[in-house]
């Protein structure tokens, strides 16, 4: 039976705990990809830089839909209740725009990271070096241990 819902990979270390979809692919700055049957591809946070970020609070785009993207551009931002954050493209081709349901409950980013709270879609070739899931358990192992490390010292 489909459920419709993407197959995960459980993941945890230390604290946190999360269900990384396997078929998106995922940047090093913790964004990810989905790429949709109309050949988009729709970018959120992951869990990671959602709890990075804490409670979502608001957001913003600083490009009209239909523009031209490329990897590493600044294409707007997020604000949580730890942090803001820019937000990056992590594909070359055009911002097709924002998830406007996001006006609505901007809370959809924390609480459904890989699902409703998407926050663009583009259409276009992802960064080459993007991630498949289990490079990004890698990367994630990585950086949670040197958060780790960097508490230790500090209670040291």
């Amino acid at each position: 039976m489909d459920t419709g819902k993407p197959a995960t990979l459980f993941y945890k270390r230390s604290h946190f705990v999360t269900h990384l979809p396997t078929d998106y692919l995922y940047s090093r700055s913790h964004f990810w990809l989905a790429q949709q049957a109309s050949g988009e591809w729709r970018v959120g946070l992951t869990k990671f830089a959602t709890r990075m970020l804490g409670d979502m609070v608001d957001h913003g785009f600083e490009m009209e839909a239909d523009a031209p993207v490329a990897v590493g551009q600044i294409i707007g931002w997020v604000e949580g209740f730890k942090a803001i954050s820019d937000v990056y493209c992590v594909a070359t081709g055009t911002f097709l725009g924002g998830n406007a349901a996001l006006r609505e409950k901007i809370a959809l980013i924390d609480k459904q990271p890989y699902g409703e709270g998407w926050l663009y879609a583009a259409r276009g070739k992802p960064d080459e070096k993007c991630l498949d899931v289990h490079g990004y358990r890698e990367h994630l192992d990585r950086a949670i241990d040197l958060i780790l490390s960097k508490q230790k010292t500090e209670q040291s």
